[in-house]
């Protein structure tokens, strides 16, 4: 949506729109900073004041061949005065800094979109490895677009000459230079920038002072340049957003503080044992920066040894956590029958990602429910939690250790390589109001009685340290005599165990909030149903569905296991639903398995997350019917 604005002169000018909200994405290969570009054009922008979600696209190859689509690095941003939930369906600008960035993103740009191309990358050489026979921008490829073509290698090496740079290390500027140039595309400010350089080049300020310089030529070019009306001066207004004190974090961040301040409100010590995995490791880099906040972390040789040394702190008093993602996840198995054996608190992060086996790592996909709820031997039940934006993640993690400390059962956490690396403006949460966790230990002064008692309105063990005088006790993954403890292999002690444990983990329906409709009435012709990183995409297609008239609904699902009380009572209100999904229907077999309700999927494998577009497209269809 846009409303005329007006030139210096305080004439119309068609051409110079006021934009409610614009969606630039900055591409090239791999090593040519386009992360770093696009995370200092969101913070810029965060300072603006204006709402954004980021969508960082990494290349799955570790060194993929420069100059190939296999190569290409990409970070999308939507910002703008308005509500903002996803990084955008089409593209508003797309900057390639070679031909094979332009090949992997020009089919995302919107029609009249505009290109901004670095002219000298796009020689023979790197056009024939993109598959180019000829050079697009000397066709009629571009003429849906407005196209502008600039030597921003040259520019760029041009502005550091005097700062004793190698030439590999001028050209590196080349994203700071474009990165200046976007700056003021959309009249974004610089100095968090440069204090960003500053503080990341301490070590060589010669580096610092280049990028600085590189970056102020980008934004003196644009300001110089006659660049095309089309092209500029995108101004918009503040986004109307809730007082408070704001970070631009992605989900890893948060979920990552999240845990640290249920642990601290639990009085418990933190400690993470995992094994690198993309796109998880960025959980265990964070946690390993907090060890002044008493946090411990141990990267382990592979995933078992990560999560039994988890189970190992729980086991000693401490909050064990561990993270993976799905192929980690499936090793980890076994290891999590052994916490739901011993009955012992325990976090367990997965950051889902595409595909079986290795997949695509950098990919996001939502298919590892099944995993997650089913995916073990024997009956084992555990609480399944799912975060749905990255600011969502800070209560979920919190959510998540007080379900597993209260219950005594380790609980899943599930958000996926988007959520992980994605960012948005998060209101930082008041601490003061954060839930009180309460945890008790059996002490030497209680009575040896309890040590099997179980509390009556959790089913929950006693949480019991080991070496505490009198309380010793036997556990392990070998079935237990539901009254002492030991080992047991009696029939119906086995019917009596498996019975308790499912009614621990079904009683936490009870202690759960009731199901909510996110967006829209409790009941009517259809509902959205929607559960982890879709909730963007599902929110803004119920908007603009309700903006024509049509009364629809959003519902998201945060507890997966068991499910609020009240769920299937609330679907039965609707006539239709469609459960899109990021993987072949698996939140939507298990509503219709659990509620018998004739739900409709609409599933998405691709890597990427929905477009709003596409959810319409389908609700459209399923009206027809």
């Amino acid at each position: 949506m846009s409303v005329d604005s007006k030139n210096t002169n305080g004439t119309p000018d068609d051409a110079h729109k006021v934009l409610e909200a614009v969606v630039i994405r900055f591409a090239g290969d791999s090593g040519d900073g386009m992360q770093i570009a696009g995370a200092q054009f969101t913070i810029e922008t965060a300072l603006f004041g204006e709402d954004l979600a980021t969508f960082p696209d990494y290349p799955a190859e570790i060194r993929a061949p420069a100059g190939t689509e296999f190569g290409v690095s990409a970070f999308q941003v939507q910002f703008g005065s308005t509500d903002i939930s996803t990084p955008g369906d089409e593209l508003d600008v797309l900057i390639a800094m070679s031909p094979a960035a332009l090949k992997a993103n020009l089919p995302d740009l919107r029609v009249g979109g505009t290109v901004i191309l670095d002219k000298e990358a796009f020689d023979a050489r790197n056009l024939a490895k993109s598959g180019y026979d000829t050079n697009p921008a000397s066709d009629e490829s571009f003429a849906q677009y407005e196209l502008i073509q600039l030597n921003i290698s040259q520019m760029a090496a041009e502005a550091v000459v005097g700062f004793d740079l190698s030439q590999k290390e001028a050209r590196r500027s080349r994203n700071m230079w474009t990165l200046g140039l976007a700056l003021w595309l959309y009249d974004r400010d610089r100095s968090a920038t440069v204090e960003w350089l500053q503080n990341k080049f301490a070590a060589r300020p010669e580096i610092a002072k280049a990028n600085i310089a590189a970056l102020n030529a980008g934004h003196a070019y644009g300001e110089t340049a006659e660049m095309p009306s089309s092209a500029v001066g995108h101004g918009m207004g503040k986004a109307q957003m809730t007082p408070g004190e704001y970070r631009v974090a992605t989900g890893t961040q948060t979920i990552a503080l999240g845990l640290l301040a249920a642990a601290k409100s639990a009085g418990l010590q933190m400690f993470l044992g995992s094994y690198p995995i993309t796109p998880a490791s960025p959980i265990l880099h964070m946690l390993a920066n907090m060890k002044g906040q008493g946090v411990i972390t141990f990267q382990a040789e592979d995933e078992i040894a990560a999560i039994c040394s988890a189970i190992g702190a729980s086991y000693a008093g401490a909050l064990g956590v561990t993270s993976s993602s799905g192929p980690g996840i499936a090793l980890k198995s076994e290891a999590i029958g052994l916490a739901i054996s011993a009955e012992l608190p325990l976090i367990i992060l997965n950051t889902q990602r595409a595909g079986p086996s290795t997949g695509m790592p950098t990919k996001a996909e939502q298919s590892d429910l099944f995993q997650a709820v089913y995916g073990r031997n024997a009956d084992a039940p555990l609480p399944v939690l799912a975060a749905s934006t990255p600011s969502d993640c800070f209560e979920v993690a919190v959510e998540a250790v007080r379900l597993a400390t209260k219950y005594m059962t380790p609980v899943f956490v599930l958000t996926d390589s988007y959520l992980a690396n994605a960012a948005e403006p998060w209101h930082l949460p008041d601490l003061a109001r954060l839930p009180r966790l309460s945890v008790d230990f059996l002490s030497e002064s209680d009575d040896a009685s309890q040590l099997q008692r179980r509390a009556p309105d959790t089913l929950a063990r006693s949480w019991i340290r080991p070496g505490t005088p009198g309380l010793e006790y036997r556990t392990g993954g070998l079935e237990k005599d539901f009254r002492t403890g030991h080992i047991s292999y009696d029939a119906d002690n086995h019917q009596y165990m498996t019975d308790i444990r499912a009614a621990k983990i079904g009683g936490i329906g009870a202690d759960i909030p009731l199901q909510e409709v996110a967006l829209g009435p409790e009941s009517g012709p259809l509902a959205l149903v929607g559960w982890g990183s879709t909730f963007g995409p599902i929110r803004q297609a119920t908007r603009r569905a309700r903006d024509k008239g049509l009364d629809f609904s959003h519902i998201h699902v945060r507890y997966l296991n068991p499910f609020p009380p009240n769920l299937g009572e609330l679907l039965t209100g609707f006539d239709k639903i469609l459960v899109p999904e990021m993987n072949s229907g698996q939140l939507l077999t298990m509503l219709r398995s659990t509620f018998l309700v004739p739900a409709e999927g609409l599933s998405k494998v691709t890597g990427q997350p929905f477009k709003i577009a596409e959810i319409l497209d389908a609700v459209t269809a399923l009206m027809e019917v």
